[in-house]
């Protein structure tokens, strides 16, 4: 049941993409040739007064295709017939639907909760071996961590297991004042917490009441962090730290969906825990699709950018059927790549 869920909402994100483009360009008039909904093979359709509906085999994507996208057609109510303006709201579109429900996911599943953790520290575990003026105390406000913004507890939980054991610089509000703390060796160990031994950090952070304003403050904070995630994940797999083999596309994201319900509770807290993956992906895929790269709405925003500029100075109209070329490029070697994931999710999955 779980799975089917999880496949439900990761083509919920796709169909709130396309629908994006799908409407914006209806409002312009212009004319969409089939709204598909999955990739592979139609298995349903139906023709609409102009635009073909249709329901395809593979629930990994999904196409708004307008008319002339690559070409010149010569009609008025072709996607190149448009002013700039047009094309770029309706290339904008897609991604600003996914990051809107990305939000609004975040902010009911906020309203939902009664405090949060902040970053003030309210304890340190006894032993604690950072205690000092040269290390932590009682009353610090940690404000980044290696240089990242530190908002609330989670923060300082996601970037200090990003780093693993490496030691952390440090800047915290102390007694009104920043402080840098370079180098600090923070690490988990033992800690007897109430008779039980556990491996933490060591440190208690202050309680916050959730009131509307800090549910609505915090829901904020969320999709901020959301955004910025992927920029820390694109900057970690051009390092290196991440390969190829660790990415994971829809049957990976699928199948983490689904061991997080499995782990949950309750049937609520496996909705609860799968929308906010949810939520994270719709970001991730407002984020993603802005990049400038060929056959994502990004890189066609790109390439309108470049053009308008070469035109102007060339005093020439660029024939479309060019960028039309890079497009088909990318797309090709966006499928191959979704391919090699695809494999790297199945294997992962069966010899887990």
């Amino acid at each position: 049941m779980y799975i089917v869920l999880a496949i439900i909402i990761f083509s919920l994100l796709i169909v709130v993409h396309e629908l994006g483009h799908f409407s914006m360009a209806k409002a312009f008039k212009v004319n969409v040739i089939e709204f598909s909904v999955g990739m592979g093979p139609r298995i349903l359709k139906k023709q609409g007064k102009k635009t073909l509906y249709s329901l395809r085999a593979l629930p990994i994507g999904g196409s708004c295709l307008m008319e002339g996208e690559d070409e010149e057609t010569g009609s008025a109510s072709s996607f190149t017939a448009q002013p700039r303006w047009k094309r770029l709201l309706i290339l904008l579109a897609g991604p600003f639907m996914n990051f809107l429900l990305g939000a609004v996911v975040v902010l009911i599943l906020v309203s939902q909760m009664t405090y949060f953790v902040g970053p003030t520290i309210t304890g340190l575990a006894d032993g604690f071996p950072l205690e000092g003026e040269n290390g932590l105390m009682v009353g610090d406000r940690v404000v980044s961590l290696n240089g990242e913004r530190i908002y609330y507890k989670e923060d300082f939980e996601t970037f200090i297991m990003l780093y693993g054991d490496s030691p952390v610089d440090l800047v915290v509000v102390r007694d009104g004042e920043k402080v840098t703390l370079d180098n600090l060796p923070l690490e988990q160990r033992e800690y007897v917490t109430d008779g039980q031994t556990t491996l933490r950090y060591g440190i208690d952070f202050n309680r916050i009441e959730g009131t509307a304003g800090e549910k609505l403050k915090y829901a904020t904070y969320s999709t901020i962090n959301y955004v910025r995630l992927v920029r820390v994940s694109l900057a970690e797999v051009f390092s290196g730290n991440v390969g190829l083999g660790e990415l994971s596309g829809p049957v990976g994201i699928v199948d983490i969906m689904n061991d997080y319900a499995q782990q949950s509770q309750s049937f609520l807290a496996a909705l609860f825990n799968m929308s906010s993956i949810g939520a994270l992906i719709a970001i991730n895929l407002a984020v993603m699709n802005l990049l400038p790269i060929p056959a994502l709405d990004g890189g066609r925003i790109f390439f309108m950018i470049v053009t308008f500029f070469v035109e102007k100075i060339s005093r020439k109209r660029i024939n479309p059927k060019y960028e039309g070329y890079v497009h088909a490029a990318g797309f090709v070697l966006l499928i191959g790549l979704m391919l090699v994931v695809m494999v790297n999710d199945v294997v992962k999955i069966v010899g887990g």
